[in-house]
């Protein structure tokens, strides 16, 4: 199914893997200083249409401070965000979507009374219906928001970035905390909405999810990208067909948190 809030003059079909999709979403130079720190140092990335992009690193490798800036929560030292080619502006504030890393909803609110409130905000509205069926909340729409499971609570949250019918939808950290089962659950929640035609922007420090749900990827630590691009491109260049004997004896594949441990030196801290 397409939804109807992707209706809008784009296909439903996945588009072509190649050089002549529109850069949806640009940053240039990203820079932020805070006193005794620079969080974000020079940060650089094109995201074309229709891809799900991943910036993925560690807490505290600057990720939500870089989508912050992009998303214009905070404002940056220095460098600029470009929307389809222009300085992001009203146009981009009104065709992005966020489900922000931690979002606080009203107490006493059903589900239903939730998602209406929010799309109320926003010139560009999506349907409802189409919202519900997409984020699996038909059984939920009477609960009152607070005897929401984890799982329930980012379905709903994603939900609410999807109501002005975004063509740019912001994921930080969505599926921290969730059980593995929810977290599984999510992703299938996302891998509609990337086939729908939406441009995705994930933050995670989770590389499987990232392994799963992205076309192309950069990894962060310490304000910095250290490498970017697809991540089967990103693992043959490093390690071509090269296979890891573990010390228990099993032999796997190298995957993206294998690239992580080589190109910083340590673990992936959560």
């Amino acid at each position: 199914m397409v939804a109807s809030w992707l209706r809008d003059g784009r296909s439903g079909t996945l588009p072509r893997m190649d050089d002549s999709r529109q850069i949806a979403l640009e940053a240039r130079n990203l820079v932020k200083d805070y006193p005794g720190l620079r969080a974000v140092d020079g940060v650089s990335f094109k995201v074309p249409e229709g891809i799900c992009f991943g910036l993925l690193g560690p807490n505290g490798a600057g990720k939500t401070t870089t989508v912050e800036i992009i998303e214009g929560v905070i404002g940056a030292t220095s460098g600029e965000v470009y929307y389809y080619g222009e300085i992001a502006g009203s146009k981009f504030r009104q065709e992005a979507g966020i489900q922000f890393q931690n979002t606080a909803l009203q107490d006493y609110l059903t589900v239903r009374e939730t998602i209406q409130m929010f799309r109320s905000l926003y010139d560009r509205q999506a349907n409802i219906d189409d919202i519900i069926e997409q984020c699996s909340l038909g059984d939920l729409l009477d609960r009152d928001n607070r005897k929401l499971s984890g799982g329930q609570r980012q379905r709903l949250l994603l939900a609410v970035a999807l109501v002005n019918r975004p063509r740019l939808i912001f994921l930080d950290e969505p599926t921290t905390g969730l059980d593995p089962q929810a977290r599984r659950n999510f992703w299938e929640l996302v891998q509609s909405i990337r086939a729908d035609g939406a441009t995705i922007v994930l933050t995670t420090h989770y590389m499987d999810e990232a392994q799963v749900l992205c076309d192309d990827i950069a990894i962060m630590d310490e304000g910095k990208i250290l490498t970017h691009g697809s991540p089967e491109k990103l693992l043959h260049a490093r390690y071509g067909d090269q296979l890891i004997n573990l010390s228990h004896g099993e032999i796997r594949r190298p995957n993206l948190e294998d690239l992580f441990l080589d190109l910083t030196g340590h673990s992936l801290r959560a």
